[in-house]
């Protein structure tokens, strides 16, 4: 009895109850006749899709900003350099001079202008952040939605040659979505993309077991990216920013300054959530521009609620365990619902029932805490 107390204290009621409803799905999932192999490999694909962009909330609740609702600055750099090294890669014909290492360079490059802007404006944003103490939450809220604003028009006013991101007969403006198809699009996560397009000693990167997909590829990079904020949060500057978040006074008693901390753990934040949207793209195959980031910080802030964090402390344990539980509902509860009640339009607005059912339940475990 004491060791099934200790796990109830340690798990909590609400993941309990989360995670009980989405074995529950699973069961009906193989007694409705779906397939399990398949089901599984859709969960652990959305799993590793967003698990960058929940990761990206550990630095800001660790450096004492709290919950990173702004996490959309990070998402449009990496969106902003994504769009740009695909436009390179057309006007220098990457994919004629290049071969197989189009794909690659591509995406190095757009990670590499992603991590630059985003560093850049998450410097700017933990200034800001410094400077409305104990509003955090609201102002990065605000952040949130008025970048996504911003970048509609930015995404209006470029003038590309590439017929994949530009509207056709307008001279300017982006696509709604634009295919990956042709540049990174499932490059560490599609089976068909890496044997169609890479040398056979690349194949490992992403393959079938009978109807399970093993994206190997993004499991190491996003293994790698959790490994590196582990040992950031072990190493002298990480436990600085850890003590700066928990105790701001004793932490300047003791000589270290709060506000750096707060803005390294801002634009490493930010970084991530870059880093984090062009991983999700790769995998979904497809850029989504305009309003379609809008509510990705709300949703990588109910993943990490879900797992345990509180709005002043995250371990990677809790971005693993509430990515998984989040988006293991969603991906199993569609085809369940589907198969029980035959109505076209029920699923998605399910979908967005349960999304924004758990997103609200998360928010609501604040209790309206700040920082």
């Amino acid at each position: 009895m004491k060791a099934l107390k200790t796990f109830y204290d340690n798990i909590g009621l609400p993941r309990l109850i989360i995670g009980l409803f989405f074995i529950s799905l699973l069961i009906a999932s193989i007694l409705l006749g779906l397939s399990p192999a398949a089901l599984f490999s859709d969960v652990v694909r959305r799993w590793l899709m967003y698990g960058t962009l929940v990761l990206a909330m550990v630095p800001g609740i660790q450096s004492g900003i709290g919950l990173n609702f702004g996490i959309s600055l990070g998402i449009s750099s990496g969106l902003l350099g994504a769009v740009l090294a695909i436009e390179i890669s057309f006007v220098n014909h990457w994919n004629e001079t290049l071969g197989a290492g189009a794909p690659w360079m591509t995406l190095f490059l757009a990670l590499a202008l992603g991590i630059l802007f985003a560093a850049v404006l998450g410097i700017l944003y933990g200034m800001l952040l410094n400077r409305v103490k104990g509003s955090e939450m609201t102002v990065s809220t605000y952040v949130g939605f008025s970048v996504i604003a911003f970048m509609n028009i930015v995404w209006l006013s470029l003038a590309f040659k590439n017929g994949e991101l530009s509207w056709p007969l307008q001279g300017r403006g982006l696509r709604n979505t634009a295919s990956l198809a042709g540049s990174f699009g499932g490059l560490l996560s599609n089976p068909d993309m890496v044997q169609a397009t890479q040398p056979k000693w690349l194949h490992w990167l992403a393959f079938k077991v009978g109807d399970f997909t093993v994206p190997l590829g993004l499991i190491l990079v996003f293994a790698l990216l959790c490994y590196l904020v582990w040992l950031f949060f072990r190493s002298k500057s990480g436990i600085a920013m850890s003590a700066a978040g928990e105790n701001q006074l004793f932490t300047t008693v003791s000589g270290i300054n709060v506000d750096r901390k707060r803005i390294q753990g801002t634009a490493i934040s930010t970084v991530l959530g870059a880093v984090g949207i062009i991983l999700y793209a790769q995998t979904y195959g497809f850029l989504q521009l305009y309003n379609a980031p809008l509510m990705m910080g709300f949703a990588s802030v109910a993943s990490i609620l879900i797992g345990g964090a509180t709005v002043r402390r995250a371990r990677i344990s809790n971005v693993l365990i509430g990515s998984l539980l989040f988006q293991g509902i969603l991906v199993t509860a569609l085809p369940v619902v589907n198969e029980v009640v035959d109505i076209g339009t029920l699923p998605e607005v399910l979908r967005i029932i349960i999304s924004n059912g758990i997103i609200l339940y998360a928010l609501s475990k604040t209790k309206g805490e700040n920082q």
